[in-house]
């Protein structure tokens, strides 16, 4: 490895755009290796539902930050950016290039951005007293609870979004800090490219359900029924995601499974939009390509240019 500043590529953009057929693309062709950014594929067991790659693009390329927790263990910010910094730190003294690829806002921007993440523990008995809080009096109420003690904070966050809101008051209330002045920035040591890819809204959201029905046919439903059976309550953080809570609520509340679907392709696309505000309020000179419209080997080129250009050749 040359240069002052080892590389790191970072792949970003909304659910179901193509990010981890590109990565690997990239990957073989760069001597890479990629390192998941993405609060759901954490967990263990939640495989298809997440669309994690699967054993044969594992044995492909060589995956980091994938089934590193049960789904009732906690992973939080500070401790997914200390691992994912350890990662590329390790790829770097193989003489490999990291590529983070993801489309969770927060883990990516924290990594590039170098935040300086506030190491607060949960305090389970706050956490309970907000949640009750915002069960009773909705989650606006909460959301301006936040408003009046960290307006920057509460400007990026949706008030539907309570586990973060929860988790900035509960800063505040710990520390007596706004988490937003808690976050301050450091840039990591790495020489960084962010490509972004999109594609256009309708399109993604056909996409994004036609990924849904392939994943009905996978088994999606058998793998919820086999992590209530395991014990996974449905209230854990892990259970929220995309198709796990809805189909939870089919299994134990007895909705219909087509309803359960229907609420989780809205779910999906109203996640898709909030993933892309938060890419474009946070874009710190990311390359926008269109997935439609993209050269793979056009974009394998200029990687190559850019790491010539760099110094940081592997």
């Amino acid at each position: 490895m040359t240069g002052k500043h080892p590389p790191l590529m970072v792949i970003l953009g909304p659910t179901a755009v193509g990010k981890t057929g590109l990565a690997l693309e990239i990957a073989q062709a760069l001597n890479g290796e990629i390192i998941g950014a993405d609060s759901r594929q954490i967990y263990r067991y939640m495989d298809i539902g997440t669309a994690k790659p699967t054993p044969q693009q594992r044995q492909q390329v060589p995956h980091h930050l994938i089934d590193v927790v049960d789904p009732d263990e906690n992973l939080g910010l500070a401790h997914y950016q200390r691992m994912t910094y350890a990662a590329i730190d390790d790829i770097h003294q193989r003489g490999r290039l990291p590529l983070l690829v993801g489309g969770t806002g927060q883990y990516i921007t924290a990594v590039v951005e170098g935040w300086s993440i506030p190491e607060v523990p949960p305090n389970e008995a706050l956490r309970e007293e907000l949640e009750t809080f915002a069960a009773a009096h909705g989650s606006e109420a909460l959301h301006q609870r936040l408003q009046q003690v960290d307006p920057a904070a509460a400007a990026v966050t949706h008030h539907r979004n309570v586990r973060r809101v929860i988790r900035q008051l509960e800063v505040f209330i710990e520390t007596g800090t706004p988490i937003s002045e808690l976050h301050q920035k450091q840039p990591p040591p790495y020489t960084i490219i962010q490509y972004g890819l999109f594609m256009d809204r309708v399109r993604l959201y056909e996409r994004a359900d036609l990924r849904l029905e392939q994943m009905m046919e996978q088994g999606f439903l058998e793998e919820v029924r086999d992590l209530l059976s395991r014990g996974y309550d449905r209230r854990l953080p892990s259970m929220s995601g995309l198709g796990y809570a809805q189909l939870a609520a089919h299994l134990l509340d007895g909705i219909p499974l087509e309803e359960a679907v229907s609420l989780t392709r809205t779910a999906t696309h109203d996640f898709i939009r909030r993933q892309m505000t938060w890419f474009r309020g946070h874009d710190n000179g990311i390359n926008w390509y269109d997935v439609e419209q993209l050269d793979l080997n056009e974009l394998i080129a200029t990687s190559r240019r850019w790491m010539e250009q760099h110094s940081c050749a592997l």
